[in-house]
């Protein structure tokens, strides 16, 4: 398991590379990151197996997202702070997420809370990930998972050329709710995923 540096790399020095063995997704494993959500009957009421999700904080946009070219390896993650987002795969391609637990840091939000501590894009406080906590999953089949407000994530990633994928999340997260971590320049690292779909 990688550890995190304790300072910033080296100027001109090649960042460590950490190879990632992508972990079949399930709802436990799943857990400290977000939500899991699977086929169901029609009718079925609300319960415990549905995502909880938080929108309240804009206009909801739902819409299918094409991304092209998003090879199995990455040097930044992002969250979002005031939204649960939510991510799945039309036509159920595998694909991969790196993720990493939310670190939001809770407080009145006064100037001298958490000297030091970080403020992102939505102005929220967080402490940066650590590159030893960064987990990848691969989702296969009908499934989309929901992500807690503040996990951090790389990707939709994945093998083939081009994927659509279902995206809910605010009209403006990617303007105002957008705060990312450059792990090649803050802690000399960049990860790659062993695919064992390859």
């Amino acid at each position: 398991m990688a550890t995190a540096s304790q300072s910033p790399p080296e100027a001109g020095s090649a960042p460590r590379v950490i190879k990632l063995q992508a972990i079949p997704l399930t709802r436990e494993a799943f857990a400290p990151f977000g939500e899991v959500v699977e086929p169901a009957e029609d009718g079925v009421a609300f319960g415990a197996e549905d995502a909880a999700l938080d929108l309240t904080q804009g206009t909801p946009r739902v819409y299918i997202m094409r991304l092209r070219d998003r090879p199995l390896g990455f040097d930044r993650i992002t969250h979002h702070a005031r939204v649960t987002q939510c991510l799945g795969a039309v036509g159920g391609q595998p694909w991969f997420l790196g993720v990493a637990p939310p670190s939001l840091v809770q407080g009145d939000g006064g100037d001298d809370d958490d000297e030091g501590v970080p403020r992102g894009a939505a102005g929220q406080r967080y402490r940066p990930p650590e590159p030893g906590a960064v987990r990848v999953f691969v989702m296969e089949g009908a499934v989309v998972v929901k992500l807690h407000a503040g996990t951090w994530h790389a990707g939709p990633l994945f093998a083939q050329p081009c994927m659509d994928f279902f995206n809910l999340e605010l009209q403006d997260t990617n303007v105002v709710d957008h705060t990312t971590h450059n792990f090649a320049q803050s802690d000399g690292a960049v990860f790659e995923i062993e695919d064992a779909h390859s």
